[in-house]
């Protein structure tokens, strides 16, 4: 598999900075190591492009905010009962999101969903749960926290967290919550980006967090080491679907807020990949042969301009074929 050449701008060679981050082709080609391998470590870059980066608070309704910026989409549900977030976002990013929670009026941090257990959601924890949130998420979610994991397709190895950056509270199947007088609806996935996702809807708002069962207008990551695939991801962006209605505000793990006009082609475009590439393995072509055919070339103007380019897309796509 190969990754086009990027450039890297001053604000982000990382994954969960999507909002922030520009990348531009400049011919030539890497693979996925030599890119990561391009910083000290991802998680030092991402730590560091966190540092710097700007918080951007979107206010949307019934006391629903997401601030974007660090890691992953983080939804912030402020009220009497304390202030719920979705997600963790990255720990060197402290500071400019406290100031953004009081920029909205929040009060003290009681409760935080992880939407999996991928760094960039979830590096935030131990600080979050200091400042006094009980944490709750999927029990696969805690399980990877707990221990090593290695990620093959970012050749990278992460350590297990720390004990105060664990969730407390874990479930397996739906649930719904109350907080500050709205309903809470978790939604559990069958394995798709990694095997512990869920999605939090709040109903009266009507606003769906995602996580990153979604990246609106980027090509989507996929952790097969934690039990993702290209079939998980599809069936999940068609339970998004049946969940939402035209006037749905969508929250995606990471990419800008939208709709369900936007989801509806993530899942459409996630379609066809498949197709394309699931033809050309059954003809017995390897993966060069494969991603020499181009198989995303009617998207990669749109889908392909991040760090997860055409070539390794069709190599994620490849391995759940």
């Amino acid at each position: 598999m190969t990754y086009p050449r990027t450039h890297l701008s001053r604000r982000g060679f990382c994954m969960c900075c999507l909002a922030s981050a520009t990348f531009a082709a400049t011919g030539g080609w890497l693979t996925p190591r030599e890119v990561f391998a391009q910083a000290r470590s991802i998680v030092d870059l991402i730590r560091s492009e966190a540092a710097k980066a700007r918080i951007n608070v979107h206010q949307l309704r019934g006391n629903v905010s997401v601030l974007e910026g660090s890691g992953g989409n983080v939804a912030v549900l402020t009220g009497g009962d304390g202030t719920l977030l979705v997600d963790a976002g990255i720990t060197a990013s402290q500071p400019r999101i406290i100031e953004a929670l009081r920029s909205i009026g929040a009060g003290p941090i009681r409760q935080l969903i992880n939407t999996h257990w991928h760094f960039d959601h979830t590096d935030g924890n131990e600080w979050v749960h200091a400042a006094g949130a009980a944490i709750l998420a999927h029990e696969n979610t805690r399980k990877h926290l707990a221990s090593a994991q290695r990620v093959e397709d970012w050749n990278f190895d992460f350590p297990a967290a720390p004990s105060d950056a664990l969730p407390s509270e874990m479930l397996a199947t739906d649930r719904t919550l109350r907080h500050n007088g709205a309903t809470l609806e978790l939604r559990v996935y069958q394995p798709a980006h990694t095997d512990g996702d869920i999605s939090v809807y709040f109903s009266e708002a009507d606003i769906l967090h995602t996580g990153d069962t979604w990246w609106n207008g980027i090509y989507p990551f996929i952790d097969y080491s934690t039990g993702g695939s290209i079939n998980g991801m599809i069936n999940a962006a068609e339970a998004n679907l049946g969940m939402t209605t035209d006037k749905t505000i969508i929250v995606p793990g990471h990419g800008r807020i939208g709709n369900r006009a936007q989801l509806t082609e993530f899942h459409d475009m996630l379609v066809a990949i498949r197709d394309n590439v699931a033809e050309l393995k059954a003809q017995g072509k390897s993966l060069a042969e494969t991603q020499a055919a181009k198989p995303t070339a009617a998207f990669d103007a749109k889908w392909g301009q991040f760090v997860i380019g055409p070539d390794f897309f069709t190599h994620l796509v490849y391995a759940g074929i």
